[in-house]
């Protein structure tokens, strides 16, 4: 690790407290001048530390950027072996981690970026990814023997994580609209898309690619009018730390549902936070749309609904969507 990756995690586990000079520089085996240098790069990336004689520097706890440093000082020994990259802008974190897997990158990569200049939801939609509001996470997994049915559950555990996540850090109760929506006071603040490769003899699962994109703030101007009528943010004031805390909090509770798979406590949590079951919604398809009631999620993600002739189905994520009528 270089002197500014080191001085940045030292910075991120120890906020609001003061360090001389010579005391990082021995801590660090590097020069006093190698500590001003790394110090002044901190700050041109935008990190607010304080430098005052007598006393030396502090990291702000005011700070609120994502980084690796700052997300593994939360991470529980669940999320030991990942391999945590973060970046200032990417095309889209589900395709650099789709790269790496098809060149064999190892469960547990994990990409996040501040913006996305090509983000991507279901069915071909783009997913808005500004400068520094937001947390786009992509994390590659590699479960042994997984059919496509089991496949869509990595959706669905992702989805309860990320609720838990975001009541943990914002004291906001989340909810899911189904498949991969997760909605704090009727406004979207969280998508989910799962890619995956199978193999064409076993039919197995080579890998997926489970990316998650949070809105943490609304952005300066607020939203694009497109979206400003249903997006929201999970923070509704400044954080201390809140986009790192978030990203953290997810990945210790994904990581946990992930290892107990088996368990599906996962699917009972998932209908407890829906919001849409037991209400009139239009079924979307390239078919068209038909009325509906959501009646109850079944154990393999799938949703089942109750059309006005009486007659019911079980609707895969992967052809349909579902409006609030």
């Amino acid at each position: 690790m270089g002197t500014k990756t080191e001085l940045l995690k030292l910075f991120e586990k120890n906020k609001g407290t003061y360090f001389s000079g010579e005391e990082l520089a021995s801590r660090l085996s590097v020069s006093r001048t190698a500590i001003w240098k790394a110090v002044n790069r901190l700050r041109e990336e935008g990190y607010d530390i304080y430098a005052v004689p007598n006393k030396g520097y502090c990291l702000s706890v005011h700070t609120d950027i994502l980084s690796a440093e700052g997300i593994a000082k939360y991470l529980e020994p669940v999320c030991q072996e990942l391999l945590i990259e973060v970046f200032p802008t990417v095309s889209s974190t589900n395709l650099l981690l789709r790269e790496r897997a098809t060149a064999g990158a190892p469960q547990g990569c994990t990409i996040l970026a501040n913006a996305q200049t090509q983000g991507r939801g279901r069915i071909g939609r783009s997913f808005y990814s500004p400068s520094d509001t937001g947390i786009y996470l992509s994390l590659l997994l590699r479960p042994k023997t997984y059919t496509p049915e089991q496949a869509v559950k990595l959706t669905t555990i992702a989805a309860v994580a990320g609720c838990e996540a975001i009541e943990k850090v914002s004291g906001r109760q989340a909810q899911i609209k189904w498949v991969n929506d997760i909605f704090m006071d009727g406004k979207k603040v969280c998508g989910i898309l799962t890619e995956a490769s199978f193999g064409l003899e076993s039919g197995h699962l080579d890998y997926a690619v489970l990316g998650v994109g949070f809105n943490a703030y609304a952005p300066e101007g607020g939203f694009p009018e497109d979206i400003e009528n249903i997006a929201g943010s999970v923070f509704l004031t400044p954080q201390n730390d809140g986009k790192n805390h978030l990203a953290a909090e997810f990945l210790n509770r994904f990581m946990t549902y992930y290892t107990q798979i088996q368990d599906n406590s996962y699917t009972q949590k998932y209908r407890e936070r829906s919001f849409v079951l037991g209400k009139k919604i239009k079924v979307l398809s390239p078919q068209g749309a038909v009325l509906a009631t959501a009646l109850d999620v079944d154990d393999q993600c799938r949703l089942v609904v109750r059309y006005e002739d009486g007659s019911t189905q079980a609707l895969s994520s992967g052809e349909i969507s579902v409006r609030l009528y």
